[in-house]
């Protein structure tokens, strides 16, 4: 990773030029972070409320017309809504055809029923891992939830042993690989290839999944030992029958393969007048990749299953108003974004961490880190680091940039405690107190997150 003094000079005309001295800028930048955090988690605002009033705090204290500042506000928010919007739509379509199809419990069933003893938890690792891939962190919890408590009470082993690698593999998709809304929003702020960073976030995710799922969870499960549940009742799906695993898993792998494909492309061809490309460019662009995948899925999960036509439309449908929340708060952590851009704050971070001379992919985990701990949203995390990083990946080559957004990503899982939705949700599915989560599912993001980083910089090095 080239050293942010041999980069400044080249994106000196990329950055955007400070509407006030440096120290009101960072003090207008640190007050309004401060503020979405005491409006987020002692006010209990709202964070897409929190956002609002936390981007207006930041262009009215650095000295920006108000009519500006809304004006920043309103074009990062609509950008953002029309870009990581429409991804975000299609990826909970898609979840809701693989659960309600019951294509997410073929793989699960199919996974879990070859291993045994040991290989158990290595096996809830991968399902984790490919249900994660395409599912929120939450939808996900919730589908595999009947699976750990079964697979535990098979094992006649602790819940925290079979579980805690299942939730790896779900945080860690959800932390590092697109479509998830963290990744996909760090990428288009911070300008990089989704498809290099697809193709390095599950490099990353690989070494990540495994010191944090299979391996500690061997340990967590010894001094957390909580037994499942004697019966867990599930909601009934939509599909008669099961799609097969193996069409199941290649729909799940479709939008994967087109986005990768079209990086292989750009970098074997690497011409944009050749056709093969341009098709490629098409079918690899991750909003025609997911609509491709939603638009199979309609026919390989949902017409397989029996769901038929009303069903189908039925669960598309019921799919959306869930994020619409998570949909607000990305747009108006655009707007938020924004602002600061047209602040200045990136030039003056840019320059500053030049005379520091820190590494650029710390500064990053460490910001994220930093958010995390404060918000508890990793979500809030991704959006205010990666917008804080801006200034500073101008000049960075592709796969650099890309790296930039894995450590952010890294650093907004860390720790989650009591002021993260996940923590609640992890304690009462598992049934454990508050010491207990904090020993097991706290620490497990803590290890996933110093994992990311350590992994994401071992990777630095070869690229």
């Amino acid at each position: 990773m080239p050293s942010l003094s041999a980069l400044l000079p080249l994106a000196g005309t990329d950055l955007v030029q400070p509407v006030a001295a440096g120290g009101r800028l960072v003090t207008a930048a640190l007050v309004a972070i401060a503020l979405l955090v005491v409006l987020i988690t002692v006010v209990k605002l709202h964070p897409f409320l929190a956002l609002i009033i936390g981007a207006l705090t930041v262009g009215i204290l650095a000295g920006e017309n108000v009519n500006d500042v809304l004006t920043s506000f309103t074009t990062g928010f609509g950008t953002t809504a029309a870009g990581v919007g429409t991804l975000i739509a299609l990826g909970a379509m898609f979840a809701a055809l693989l659960a309600q199809s019951g294509g997410a419990d073929q793989i699960v069933d199919t996974i879990v029923g070859r291993a045994s003893g040991r290989a158990l938890p290595w096996a809830m690792a991968l399902v984790g891992a490919i249900i994660g891939l395409p599912m929120f962190f939450e939808i996900g919890l919730v589908l595999l939830m009947p699976v750990i408590y079964l697979v535990a009470r098979r094992a006649r082993v602790s819940l925290v042993t079979v579980g805690i690698p299942a939730l790896a593999g779900l945080s860690a998709m959800h932390g590092f690989v697109p479509p998830h809304p963290g990744p996909v929003t760090a990428i288009g702020y911070l300008h990089a290839d989704l498809g290099v960073t697809l193709a390095l976030g599950v490099l990353v995710a690989i070494p990540t999944i495994i010191v944090a799922g299979p391996l500690f969870g061997s340990l967590a499960g010894r001094w957390v030992p909580v037994d499942p549940p004697a019966t867990w009742d599930t909601d009934e799906r939509v599909g008669e029958r099961r799609p097969s695993f193996g069409l199941t898993l290649a729909t799940v792998l479709l939008p994967v393969v087109l986005m990768l494909g079209k990086a292989v492309l750009d970098i074997r061809i690497d011409d944009p007048e050749n056709t093969v490309q341009q098709v490629g460019d098409v079918i690899g662009n991750p909003f025609v990749a997911l609509l491709i995948a939603v638009l199979v899925a309609m026919f390989t999960l949902g017409g397989r299953s029996g769901m038929g036509r009303t069903g189908v439309s039925e669960t598309i449908g019921a799919s959306l108003p869930p994020i619409a929340g998570i949909l607000l708060i990305v747009a108006a952590g655009g707007g938020f974004k924004q602002v600061l851009v047209d602040t200045g704050i990136g030039t003056v971070l840019a320059h500053w961490a030049d005379g520091a001379n820190v590494s650029v992919l710390l500064l990053a985990w460490v910001l994220a880190v930093l958010i995390r701990l404060a918000t508890g949203s990793a979500t809030v995390a991704t959006i205010t680091a990666s917008s804080l990083m801006i200034g500073l990946v101008s000049g960075l080559s592709t796969t650099e940039t890309s790296l930039v957004v894995l450590a952010v990503g890294a650093g907004s899982v860390f720790f989650s405690h009591v002021n993260d939705a996940g923590f609640w949700l992890v304690k009462e599915y598992f049934g454990m107190s508050v010491g207990q989560t904090i020993r097991s599912w706290s620490l497990m993001e803590t290890v996933l997150s110093v994992t990311g980083l350590l992994s994401v910089l071992v990777v630095s090095i070869f690229v």
